[in-house]
């Protein structure tokens, strides 16, 4: 996957890279990505390497103390017009070595300046080292910033925690209570990233915040995939935490490996199961009632939250499901079709979901593994729909990725989601099965009776 894609990036976006172990090789890659199309602007507002600097087909100075922001923007508009990017630096250091950043005001001006389809700003240090926590004074974070990228090297992980492996190793101590010369594990970097006076240091309030793990094949070798996804995990925990980048900034044609969010499980139970006879919801099915099946099976599966759409018999419904940890919306407007329950559901979603995956109550041979299978290929893709095939047949049920959660807003009638897939189908993604209880769906008593599902590698018949 492209960077470009895994950080959702739109136009407007002001990028701030933090962090360590990769956060220049990512912005010069993010900006190549973006500039096929868009007017990018790339610039630090610490220091950069004076090397680093020929990684962009331009690079501009600035030295406020000679120049003004009026006469800099021809400068810019030039370079981007033929080379959809730029970079703009201040002028090289007495050293040699490094050149100077751009002050967060003069960011923030550019920013609302309209040239620049995205801005991406390196705001933080990190001395080439794959791990650091920040000095008082850093990171340098414009206020305009609307995407904070926390960053680490993943090559860290096994290594002694000491200033030749990390950047500030006594301060990393303090923060994750990892203690000095013991090897950095992954909940030492999940801690980190997640600490306030780490990875959230200064993040401003508008400002999504998605970490960067970077690094995943090196060094880590084939468990480099597995430690990136228990670091994703624990991340996830917190709600400032947008989603995960997971990946190796060098496969610059496919730098991202998997991108982690929260993807919720919404369970449609409103309808009033005319054609069944007796509420459908409250029916039996081994043992259970097709509520309980559905909601166990999004329980046992990694979709979180799990939301239920209750309408007709509510509080029988409410009871069943009283011991179980799952949110319970009331759509009072459910007889107006299913598209209300859909919206319900989507209306009691945190802002931060990366998807939802709407079951039908009446599929109670849908299994936990199935939803699993379903979050990993978005995690691969973030398609905008994810569905289960069975011998070339769509089954249920279906992910949804959260660039089509406007769209299902204005879906109106007794549907749910079908008007948007019908018009995102070519770019769906397959899980294909080989059992058909992907299909199969109760509509009457008999339909129950002589109907067989596949769960779990063997065949019921119920």
């Amino acid at each position: 996957m492209k960077l470009s894609r895994a950080l959702r990036i739109n136009p407007g976006e002001v990028v701030a890279l933090v962090g360590a172990g990769g956060k220049t090789t990512a912005m010069f890659l993010l900006a190549n990505e973006l500039a096929t199309s868009m007017r990018v602007l790339t610039t630090t507002s610490t220091r950069i390497f004076a090397a680093q600097t020929k990684h962009s087909p331009v690079h501009v100075t600035f030295d406020p103390q000679q120049q003004a922001i009026a006469d800099l923007l021809p400068q810019l508009d030039r370079a981007t017009a033929a080379h959809g990017q730029a970079l703009l630096t201040g002028p090289l250091e007495p050293d040699g070595d490094k050149v100077s950043g751009i002050s967060p005001d003069t960011i923030d001006i550019l920013a609302g300046s309209g040239r620049f389809d995205v801005i991406i700003n390196e705001a933080d240090g990190s001395r080439t080292l794959p791990l650091k926590a920040p000095a008082a004074h850093e990171p340098v974070i414009p206020l305009c910033t609307t995407l904070v990228i926390p960053t680490a090297g993943l090559d860290v992980v096994g290594q002694p925690l000491g200033d030749d492996t990390v950047h500030r190793a006594e301060l990393i101590s303090r923060l994750t209570g990892t203690a000095l010369g013991q090897p950095v594990t992954p909940d030492t970097v999940a801690r980190l990233l997640c600490h306030p006076e780490g990875g959230l240091k200064k993040v401003p309030a508008q400002a999504r915040v998605v970490p960067l793990l970077n690094k995943v094949d090196e060094q880590l070798g084939r468990d480099g995939l597995k430690v990136a996804r228990h670091i994703a995990y624990k991340l996830l925990r917190c709600d400032l935490m947008d989603s995960v980048v997971i990946g190796s900034m060098h496969r610059a044609e496919a730098p991202v490996a998997e991108v982690h969010s929260r993807v919720a499980a919404v369970i449609l139970a409103a309808g009033g199961s005319a054609r069944f006879g007796s509420p459908k919801q409250l029916a039996y099915w081994r043992g259970k009632t097709f509520i309980e099946q559905a909601v166990d099976t999004a329980l046992a599966s990694s979709a979180r939250p799990v939301v239920v759409v209750l309408g007709a018999e509510v509080e029988r419904c409410r009871a069943t499901l009283a011991d179980r940890p799952v949110e319970i919306v009331v759509n009072e407007t459910w007889m107006e079709g299913q598209s209300t329950s859909m919206q319900a559901g989507l209306a009691a979603l945190p802002a931060n979901v990366g998807g939802a995956v709407f079951f039908l109550v009446d599929m109670p041979g849908v299994v936990p593994y199935l939803i699993d299978r379903l979050l990993q290929r978005h995690r691969e893709t973030l398609a905008p729909l994810v569905w289960p095939e069975f011998e070339g047949r769509r089954g249920n049920p279906i992910l949804f990725d959260r660039s089509l959660f406007s769209e299902l807003r204005q879906v109106r009638g007794d549907t749910g989601g079908k008007p948007v897939l019908l018009r995102y189908q070519d770019r769906a993604e397959r899980v294909i099965v080989s059992d058909k209880s992907i299909l199969q769906d109760v509509d009457r008593p008999e339909g129950l009776a002589a109907t067989e599902f596949n769960v779990q590698g063997s065949t019921f018949k119920v």
